[in-house]
């Protein structure tokens, strides 16, 4: 990151950084991609055991790494303020948080895992391939975790084309993986869903070993000499920390974990249906990577630039990010629309699950929609350190609206299970109208008090 005086120099920074992390995280959650629809192919059971894993596993993932995306505004607004000393220290502590919230994540799941697939009125063999997809998947959640700490290092300082060449290293890897676990190649014998989970573990170590050696042996990562010197763990550092990750975490929980709610409410419904909603959202998901790049490159901005107290560059970064991704979300409704057949043959060959997935792409239109306009508002709150009033609307907005809406419209209208998809994008709208409300006066504060803006999140 560098200071910049026009919106073309802040354009051409802004996409230096955006393209690597959009790589990046489309190439991540390619792998969930590959893992559904190879899944898929091995059988409708394979898909919707996969599925109903998944929904389960990713709120989780994706709530803890919230928790380790507060080093992104900490690291970058020290590089912003001129505090570099302080980095190796922070960037410890964050991977040792890590550690300890994947050996709490495995504890809990270890003890109810079963009860919940027990609660759920699912099919014996679908239950039985969403446990072992998990229970193979788990046995690579701490160098996942890991991973993600030293690379919201990396992409702090701006150095984001690492993680994408670590993600497009590992992304032929996993289909790799897949190909040889779930459909029984060179020997071994054919996993179904739950060689998927098996090779995701693979992959997650594979990352981390790579991120290690990058971390020890690459400048600018091996100046900080983060792997020289070992610290004790502080509870002060990760409380500093925590106070700005658990927001940010609940929040992508609660956004997360409604879809998860969704899919376990559908499973009133048939095994084909199961089937067509979760290949809707896992592609709906894939395009969400896009407004959430944004996010992720808005918070390295904008944390860099209110680092350095300069908030009428902060305040441009936010609205050139939001810009860019209606534009985008555009672009990808359009072309949902148009391909809606391709896609849903990617998911299945069984010609009621394509009709039913096709059905539900249309409401992914405006849902992603929605997406854009939200994903990029947050991540500008976060590089302010402004994560409590995103936890709150996040709760709002899809518990408070999106779920009892959506449970209404699915169960006493002719919607029928798209009733879901319209709560849910009537959660999104509200949530992105109140969160761009909060920025914008935000914005106005930080113009007037930056010194307000570098210490602490604020409520």
């Amino acid at each position: 990151m560098f200071p910049t005086d026009t919106l073309k120099d802040k354009s051409k920074l802004f996409l230096q950084i955006l393209i690597p992390i959009l790589i990046t995280q489309l190439g991540m959650y390619s792998m969930n991609f590959f893992d559904t629809v190879m899944a898929g192919k091995a059988g409708a059971n394979d898909l919707a055991g996969v599925a109903i894993g998944s929904s389960l596993w990713v709120p989780i993932f994706t709530g803890i790494n919230g928790v380790l995306l507060a080093l992104s505004p900490i690291v970058a607004q020290l590089v912003g303020s001129n505090k570099k000393e302080n980095i190796p220290s922070a960037v410890r502590q964050g991977i040792y948080l890590s550690i300890v919230l994947a050996i709490i994540v495995f504890i809990i799941g270890y003890f109810l895992l079963d009860p919940i697939l027990m609660s759920m009125s699912l099919d014996s063999n679908v239950s039985y391939i969403a446990k072992y997809y998990l229970v193979a998947l788990s046995t690579g959640i701490i160098p996942l975790f890991m991973y993600n700490a030293v690379r919201c290092f990396f992409d702090a300082l701006g150095q984001t084309r690492i993680t994408m060449f670590i993600t497009l290293i590992a992304l032929p890897v996993n289909i790799l993986f897949n190909y040889v676990l779930i459909f029984g190649k060179w020997g071994f014998p054919p996993l179904g869903g739950i060689g998927a989970g098996l090779a995701s573990s693979l992959t997650y170590w594979i990352s981390f070993v790579i991120s290690l050696l990058i971390l020890s042996k690459v400048r600018p990562f091996s100046l900080y000499e983060i792997h020289k010197h070992l610290e004790i763990p502080s509870l002060l550092a990760w409380w500093e920390q925590l106070k700005i990750g658990v927001p940010i975490g609940f929040a992508i929980f609660f956004e997360v974990s409604i879809f998860a709610a969704v899919t376990l409410f559908m499973s009133t419904y048939s095994t084909f249906t199961i089937a067509a909603h979760q290949a809707a959202i896992n592609f709906a998901s894939f395009l969400y990577m896009i407004p959430l790049s944004i996010s992720m490159a808005l918070t390295i901005a904008i944390g860099f630039e209110v680092g350095a107290r300069r908030m009428k560059d902060a305040k441009q970064y936010s609205y050139l990010g939001i810009s860019i991704a209606v534009a985008m979300s555009v672009i990808c409704g359009a072309a949902i629309y148009i391909f809606d057949d391709p896609v849903a043959n990617l998911y299945s060959s069984n010609p009621e699950v394509i009709n039913m997935t096709k059905h539900f792409l249309f409401y992914a239109i405006f849902f992603q929609l929605s997406d854009a306009f939200g994903a990029p508002i947050q991540g500008a709150l976060r590089g302010y350190k402004d994560v409590n009033i995103t936890l709150l609307m996040a709760f709002i907005s899809y518990w408070i609206i999106g779920l009892p809406s959506g449970y209404v419209l699915a169960t006493f209208t002719f919607l029928g299970p798209a009733g879901y998809w319209v709560g849910l994008i009537t959660g999104l709208a509200v949530g992105a109208i109140a969160l761009l409300t909060r920025l914008v006066r935000l914005q106005k504060q930080s113009l007037n008090h930056p010194q307000l803006f570098t210490t602490e999140a604020k409520e």
